[in-house]
């Protein structure tokens, strides 16, 4: 009987050991159960839901590195690599442009059209000391302001004080040279330093909307607070935005988003004082004029037409009377007429900020018959649609998500990452998409606008999984304003999305609109240029698709 006893007991111990390890079991390897069973485990791709407090932790959710984290990590150390931190110990340290030098290599009394031009800079500090290392960031350009041309130069860095500017002599008459030191190195570095220091130089305001009820919270890229949080995840790309929850509505009742500028800075008062207006954008080369003449026959090669898929040089082009002309391929300027044919159709969707949100506004004034169709909603940032019903064209503009950097409240209800808004487009070969994003992520640390890139990218790779006749056409963003907050959105932190966002899709079969060397080219200092500048874009666009 009691041998009974204690084997029943036994029995009944060695059963519960084996489902407590059953249980440690599961709960250790649950994704890779459910993932073999293939039970869904998400809530949805873009999902919202409450959270408790949680640390501040960076936008990576997953705990062991995927691809592209991997990625974003070989580019942030390129570019780290590219912007090394520099030493700043005083003022007279610091690269001077009145006491730098620029020399023209082989220089002559005349020049012909097609040559190239090199001028070596060597730096100096204003003590008159020559710089022993670089990364001053540069602006080369030479101009004929009678002939309302223009075109940007290449500047190869040495990393030693010197550097080497090169020019295409595109045109012939009086050309101007320009080489502007718009940051010395040791102000590069600050901005580099600063920039990847914090997400809170901007806030985010949610207006959540419950009938005529209406709450505003506080919102975030990264929670910064001991709070309750909604949660809106796109879970495949892993980009989370966060809002405080209200207390007495649902996270699903986010309507409107705004933002502003939060009092902060990562800048030492030393380092501010390199961004004051009279250090910022200063001539290395005064009264620089050289003469070109055409001493050569034309050529007679015939360039390619321009199409998708071509490398682009630097410079890539020039503009004469206003007009841009490529140095690449062969461009034309298309009229309405073959313009009205080439869209008939067409399914062209803009994914973007406002630079490409101009192009709505400016595609009625060439091709008449596109009507705007309105699709109700308020403010400059709702969804812009375009219509021709009787030749079946479309072009509709809608803004990139998070960030999205503007003042106004805007509605997040239809909101889309773009690299979502590119999933939901089923394609052909007669759908074209063209996308920008870079001027709305400056103040924000870089990895946040690479992971956005990369996503981005996949999400065009899709696309020509199941459709490779759609096009697909990339801007890079433009020059913008010269004084206005370098630690927020001057125009050193766009040079350096410019050059990852070309890196990140040069292997892509895309087409590029270089919104970057042409606003240089037309010396834009506007974050949305003149109308002749994004005529040109679009036409550079007619180009790529006609």
């Amino acid at each position: 009987m009691e041998i009974s006893l204690i084997y029943s007991k036994l029995l009944t111990l060695i059963c519960l050991l084996a489902s407590l390890w059953i249980i440690f079991t599961v709960s250790q390897n649950s994704t890779k159960i459910w993932s073999a069973l293939k039970v869904p485990i998400s809530l949805g791709y873009c999902n919202a839901s409450m959270m408790p407090a949680f640390p501040n932790t960076p936008l990576s959710l997953v705990t062991s590195p995927t691809g592209t984290d991997l990625r974003v990590k070989e580019i942030l150390e390129k570019l780290d690599r590219l912007i090394p931190p520099r030493p700043f110990t005083n003022m007279d340290a610091t690269t001077s442009a009145t006491h730098s030098t620029a020399t023209i290599l082989n220089p002559q009394d005349s020049y012909c059209t097609g040559d190239q031009l090199h001028i070596l800079l060597e730096m100096k500090d204003h003590l008159g000391h020559r710089k022993e290392y670089g990364g001053d960031f540069l602006r080369a350009r030479m101009s004929s302001p009678a002939l309302k041309a223009g075109a940007s130069g290449k500047v190869t860095d040495f990393n030693n004080g010197t550097y080497l500017v090169s020019f295409t002599l595109f045109w012939e008459g009086q050309v101007s040279l320009s080489v502007l030191l718009i940051h010395p190195s040791e102000g590069a570095a600050a901005l580099w330093r600063a920039r990847n220091q914090g997400y809170d130089r901007i806030f985010f305001k949610g207006k959540f909307v419950n009938g005529t009820s209406d709450v505003i919270t506080e919102c975030s890229l990264i929670p910064n607070s001991n709070t309750q949080w909604c949660k809106y995840l796109n879970d495949r790309d892993q980009e989370i935005f966060y809002c405080v929850k209200p207390q007495h509505m649902p996270c699903e009742a986010l309507t409107y988003v705004r933002t502003g500028n939060n009092n902060v800075t990562y800048l030492t008062s030393k380092e501010t004082s390199l961004f004051h207006k009279s250090k910022v954008a200063v001539e290395i080369m005064k009264d620089q004029h050289i003469a070109v003449s055409r001493c050569h026959t034309e050529s007679t090669e015939i360039k390619e037409k321009c199409r998708i898929g071509m490398e682009i040089p630097v410079p890539g082009g020039y503009t004469m009377q206003g007009r841009w002309f490529t140095a690449f391929c062969n461009q034309t300027l298309l009229s309405t007429a073959p313009v009205s044919h080439c869209l008939k159709g067409k399914l062209i969707y803009l994914l973007g900020d406002s630079t490409l949100r101009q192009w709505i506004y400016y595609l009625p004034k060439v091709v008449k018959t596109l009507k705007l169709f309105d699709l109700h909603g308020s403010g400059e940032s709702k969804k812009y649609l375009l219509l021709d019903p009787e030749k079946h064209t479309q072009v509709q503009w809608k803004k990139h998500s998070h960030p999205f950097v503007t003042a106004k409240f805007y509605s997040v209800v239809d909101d889309g990452y773009i690299p979502r808004e590119i999933d939901r487009i089923p394609g052909d070969k007669d759908t074209i998409i063209v996308i920008t994003f870079g001027q709305h992520f400056r103040p924000f640390p870089i990895d946040l606008f690479i992971r956005r890139a990369l996503s981005v990218r996949k999400a065009i790779e899709r696309l020509f999984m199941r459709s490779p006749a759609t096009k697909v056409i990339i801007k890079t963003e433009n020059t913008r304003e010269m004084h206005i907050d370098k630690e927020r959105f001057g125009d050193f932190h766009g040079y350096i999305q410019y050059l990852t966002m070309k890196d990140i899709f040069k292997d892509l079969n895309v087409g590029l609109i270089d919104a970057w060397d042409m606003t240089v080219a037309y010396s834009n200092n506007n974050v949305h240029p003149p109308e002749h500048v994004i005529g040109n874009q679009i036409n550079m666009f007619f180009n790529y698709i006609c």
